[in-house]
C-alpha cells in the first residue's frame, strides 16, 4: 500500500459515506414526501439510475482528461447534488429530491471505478489485493455513514436535511484528497500502423465467457444487494424500530461489505476467483435464510451482515475477473460497461425494494431475490466447468 493507495482507500470511503447516508435516509425522506407510498424509494432508485445514464459520460472524461480530472469533477457534482437534497428537504419538493440525487449519479458512476483505478496504482502483481484494498476503505462509510445520518437528522426542524449539509463537507474533505492522489500516465499500445491500438469493439469484449460472468456476478450481486439493504430501514419501520436501530443495523451491514477488504485479495490469490465468489453465492443464501427466520432485530443484523460480507466477495472477484477479460486500451469501454450493467440492475433493484416490502412484504422480497442469487451461482458453475474443458483439452 503506497501513499496513492492510501489516499484513494480514504476517498472510497468517504464515496461510501455519501452512500451509506443516501441509502439510510433518501426513502424514509421520499416516504415523507412522496405522494404515495410505493414511490418512497424513487430517490433511491433516482441515485442509480443517474448513475447508469452517467458511465458513457464518464468513460468518455476519463478517456480525455484522465482519472484525477474526472474523478474531482465527480466531487463538484457531490457537493451540487447534496445542496440540493438539502433545498428539496426544506422545502418539501418530493420532484426536487428525485432530480437532486439523479444527479448525484454522476458522482456514484465516477466513484465506481475507484477500485478499477487501484489496480493501475500498484505492481501487476499485487493488482487483486489493491483492489481489495481500497474497497476496504468502504470501512469508514461503514462507521461514519449511520452515525452522522444519526446525529444529524434533527440538526434543523426538517429531519434529514442535516444530513445532506454534511455530506457537502464530506465531498469537500474527498476533493481535498484526491488533489494529493498521483495517477501515472497509462502507456499508449500503438497497433501496427503506429496509431493509438482501438482495441475489440465492446460487441466482441461482451462475449467473452469471463467477461460475461463477471458482469453478472457484479451487476445480480450488487442488484440483490441493494433490493435488501434499500428495503430495510422501511422494513424495520414496520416492524416498529426506530431509525437509531436501522442506522445499526446498517452499519454492521456496510462493515460486512468492506472489512473482508482486508484479505478478500490474498483468498482470491490462494484459491482463486471462481471459488472466492462462490462463498459470496453461499452466503447470499444464507442471509435469505436468516432473514426468513424472523422479524427480530438480530434477525435483521444477522441477515445484512451475511449480505455485506457475500457482496464483497462477489464484487471484488467480479473486479479481478474483469481485468482478465479486457487489454489496457479497452479498459474505458469495458470499465463503463460494467458499471452501466451494475447501476441498471441497482435502478431496478431500488425500485423493486419499494414496491415488494410496502405491497408484499419483507418474507416475500426476500424469496424473490432467491432467483438472481441462483442464476449467479449457475453462471460461476458454467465458467468453471468452460475453463476445466480448456485446461484438459490442452
Amino acid at each position: 500500500m503506497n501513499k496513492n493507495l492510501w489516499l484513494l482507500a480514504l476517498c472510497q470511503g468517504l464515496f461510501l459515506t455519501n452512500n451509506v447516508v443516501f441509502i439510510a435516509i433518501n426513502g424514509l425522506v421520499g416516504l415523507q414526501l412522496a405522494p404515495f407510498g410505493w414511490m418512497a424509494t424513487l430517490p433511491v432508485m433516482g441515485y442509480v439510475v443517474g448513475g447508469a445514464l452517467s458511465t458513457p459520460l464518464v468513460a468518455r472524461t476519463q478517456s480525455r482528461w484522465g482519472r484525477k480530472v474526472s474523478f474531482q469533477i465527480g466531487l463538484a457534482v457531490a457537493v451540487a447534488s447534496a445542496a440540493l437534497c438539502a433545498w428539496a428537504a426544506f422545502s418539501g419538493s418530493f420532484w426536487l429530491l428525485c432530480t437532486a440525487t439523479l444527479v448525484a449519479g454522476y458522482y456514484s458512476a465516477n466513484g465506481g471505478l475507484y477500485r478499477f483505478a487501484a489496480a493501475e496504482l500498484a505492481a501487476p502483481d499485487y493488482r487483486e489485493k489493491a483492489v481489495s484494498l481500497v474497497l476496504a476503505g468502504g470501512l469508514l462509510g461503514a462507521v461514519a455513514g449511520p452515525n452522522l445520518a444519526s446525529a444529524t437528522r434533527t440538526l434543523f426542524p426538517v429531519p434529514f436535511a442535516g444530513a445532506y449539509i454534511a455530506l457537502m463537507g464530506v465531498a469537500l474533505l474527498a476533493m481535498a484528497c484526491m488533489a494529493a492522489i498521483r495517477f501515472e500516465a497509462q502507456p499508449v499500445v500503438l497497433n501496427a500502423a503506429g496509431q493509438p491500438a482501438r482495441g475489440r469493439p465492446l460487441a466482441e469484449l461482451l462475449r467473452q465467457p469471463a467477461m460475461v460472468v463477471a458482469i453478472l456476478g457484479a451487476a445480480l450481486g450488487y442488484g440483490v444487494m441493494n433490493l435488501l439493504m434499500a428495503a430495510t430501514p422501511l422494513a424495520m419501520q414496520v416492524c416498529g424500530f426506530d431509525f437509531d436501530a436501522s442506522a445499526l443495523v446498517l452499519e454492521w451491514h456496510v462493515i460486512g461489505m468492506f472489512a473482508p477488504g482486508f484479505f478478500t485479495g490474498h483468498l482470491i490469490k490462494r484459491f482463486g476467483v471462481l471459488p472466492v465468489m462462490g462463498v459470496g453465492v453461499a452466503l447470499n443464501f444464507a442471509c435469505v435464510a436468516v432473514a426468513l427466520m424472523g422479524v427480530e432485530l438480530h434477525h435483521f443484523g444477522v441477515a445484512l451482515f451475511f449480505l455485506g460480507v457475500g457482496w464483497n466477495f462477489l464484487f471484488t472477484g467480479s473486479t479481478t475477473l474483469a481485468m482478465t477479460a479486457y487489454r489496457p486500451e479497452e479498459k474505458d469501454r469495458a470499465q463503463a460497461a460494467i458499471n452501466f450493467c451494475v447501476y441498471a440492475t441497482l435502478a431496478l433493484s431500488a425500485f423493486s425494494s419499494g414496491v415488494l416490502v410496502t405491497t408484499q412484504g419483507w418474507t416475500l422480497l426476500n424469496a424473490g431475490s432467491l432467483v438472481p442469487i441462483v442464476v449467479t451461482g449457475l453462471a460461476l458453475a458454467w465458467l468453471g466447468l468452460q475453463r476445466k474443458r480448456v485446461s484438459s483439452s490442452v
